[in-house]
């Protein structure tokens, strides 16, 4: 019974091998209040916020005025504040490095503004962890990302 079970363990391991364009196209966030839509960017992969659940300031807003799309407040450097979320680059120049990883880029947090190490791994068609470190990945958080199924619900494309 153990090598049977071992066995199923060890092909289940190999049954899913990505390519390196495998993780293009829009992705829905764990909390699903964005949508991120990964491009190739010359030979490297990188991602922009292409739907917020939320695009603009709410009625009563004190960060911006009510209506308006909701921007890049938390950016380090004063110039680039008043860049709409929608359309920001957050997964920057990663690389494909075999077995479903693509590593050496990096992650900019719009909420807080900082930049951070990252890598990405495809799980499965559906599902990619997206890893933000300082230095070195144990020193971090993963999130899980869902393929999002494109034109299934008009909110879901209308901010694209």
């Amino acid at each position: 019974m153990f090598i049977v079970f071992a066995s199923a363990l060890l092909v289940s391991g190999f049954a899913f091998a990505a390519g390196p364009d495998d993780i293009l196209g829009l992705w829905n966030t764990e909390e699903r209040d964005a949508k991120i839509e990964i491009y190739k960017c010359g030979s490297k992969y990188c991602g922009k916020i292409a739907w917020l659940k939320e695009p603009t300031y709410p009625a009563g807003s004190k960060e911006g005025v009510p209506g308006t799309p909701i921007l890049d407040h938390s950016n380090p450097n004063p110039k680039l504040r008043e860049r709409p979320l929608i359309g920001l680059p957050i997964l920057i120049d990663f690389l494909f490095a075999g077995d479903n990883l693509w590593n050496n880029g990096k992650i900019y947090n719009s909420d807080n503004g900082k930049i951070y190490s990252g890598k990405m791994t495809l799980i499965s068609p559906d599902q990619l962890n997206v890893r933000g470190f300082i230095g070195i990945s144990l020193i971090g958080g993963t999130t899980k990302w869902t393929r999002a199924k494109a034109g299934t619900r008009r909110e879901d494309t209308e901010h694209l």
